[in-house]
């Protein structure tokens, strides 16, 4: 059995942040267990610019962004093991892992932050009728094909869902000779940014087309046409509108879904809405002494954000770590529908920071809406906002000296 003050499972940009804040705080026995052959997580693959924005008042690659935080990891010191599988996190916060070289192995650990990212809604989970042809790729699988490994995956595309990987891989693709005929959309409104929609889609001609989606694939061997069609309030396609493209690829960006494997095996409380874990303030589980951040607490649009959310996450496993469980009373943060969840979900008032910044997405898109924050019968917070939709993240700051002897706080939008 080994031992470390803090075990982060993951090395993508949540893992490497919330390593160097906690080493910023003053831990010193740190271990980054990283199922991959290197650091930077999904950041390798994306190869495009618009990161660091926030971060470093910089515009940088996903791989220059994330080498950044390489560098200071190992200028720091931080042990990190590559091409390393966790298996299981007890309760008691007992990491079992194996790799290659030392096989499997056990870690105690004082804390431990989630950090393993999130992966992409695949055709299996989609139920797409037709035949089971080559030529089928998530979008993001596409991505690291042509990105890293060099492959191209077809000539002749069509994407399904409009989240921002797909977007972005729609000018990927475009830019290496290829003709995307269509991205489908099964809701009335994209998933992705509205910058990722303008430069990926508008400025080279590739038509969107809202509450559509897949009805059916040809082919065999290889994808040779797919048939889409436009569906109707209930979802459901509507018969007469369907449209045929030939094409030899079919890529999948339908949405992501936090890896939350290990965090269901060790008994950490699942949102039905994120699929993360449900946190309080200090981003703690409801398992003490397990945090998490990232994109396995909730799909984030920015990794400057996460990056952010990862830095809070290392400093309060730190604060755990040197001062033990605590107990404190707590609060909920209530949705009003419109607003889907938050990020935060309770609050500690006796405990929390003088400020939070609580995250959180719109079920619709909103056009002059207010955001507004109530608690104890007073409103908080109001702010007006010209549009909000769901592909963008929404966020308040929240001051503890306003919550007073509340009993809950209410997060809701009130239309124009």
């Amino acid at each position: 059995m080994e031992n470390y003050d803090l075990v982060i499972v993951g090395g993508g940009p949540a893992g490497l942040a919330a390593a160097l804040s906690a080493r910023a705080d003053g831990i010193s026995d740190i271990l980054i267990l990283e199922r991959d052959d290197r650091l930077g997580g999904i950041l390798n693959q994306c190869i495009h610019n618009g990161f660091g924005l926030h971060t470093f008042n910089q515009e940088l690659t996903g791989p220059e962004y994330a080498a950044r935080f390489i560098s200071q990891v190992i200028d720091q010191k931080i042990d990190y093991r590559l091409n390393t599988m966790v298996m299981d996190i007890s309760h008691d916060r007992t990491v079992t892992a194996m790799n290659p070289t030392d096989g499997l192995f056990m870690v105690k650990a004082k804390a431990v932050v989630l950090a393993m990212g999130c992966r992409e809604r695949s055709r299996g989970a989609l139920n797409i009728p037709g035949f089971r042809p080559a030529g089928i790729y998530t979008a993001g699988c596409a991505q690291r094909l042509v990105n890293m490994e060099g492959e191209m995956p077809g000539r002749k595309v069509v994407i399904l869902g409009s989240g921002d990987i797909g977007l972005i891989m729609a000018r990927r693709m475009t830019l290496e000779g290829a003709k995307v005929e269509v991205v489908a959309e099964l809701m009335p409104y994209s998933g992705g940014l509205k910058r990722n929609i303008v430069q990926c889609l508008d400025d080279f001609g590739i038509p969107l087309k809202l509450s559509h989606t897949v009805v059916s694939i040809e082919g065999k061997k290889r994808v040779e046409a797919v048939t889409i069609a436009e569906v109707g309030a209930d979802r459901k396609p509507i018969a007469g509108t369907e449209e045929r493209y030939e094409c030899d690829t079919l890529l999948l960006s339908c949405g992501l879904i936090p890896e939350n494997e290990l965090s269901k095996d060790c008994g950490v409380e699942l949102s039905r809405i994120t699929n993360g874990p449900v946190v309080n303030d200090s981003l703690e589980t409801s398992v003490a002494g397990i945090f998490a951040c990232g994109n396995v607490l909730h799909v984030h649009d920015l990794v400057d954000f996460v990056s952010t959310e990862a830095k809070n996450a290392g400093h309060y496993a730190a604060e755990f770590i040197r001062h033990g469980e605590t107990s404190y009373n707590t609060i909920d943060i209530r949705c009003d529908g419109r607003v889907r969840y938050t990020v935060p979900q309770t609050v500690r008032p006796e405990a929390m920071e003088d400020t939070i910044t609580v995250r959180f997405r719109v079920a619709d898109v909103y056009k002059g809406a207010s955001i507004v924050v109530r608690a104890a019968g007073r409103e908080l917070v109001r702010r007006r906002k010209q549009i909000m939709a769901p592909g963008e993240m929404e966020q308040v700051v929240l001051k503890k000296s306003d919550l007073g002897d509340a009993d809950s706080i209410e997060i809701g939008l009130e239309e124009a």
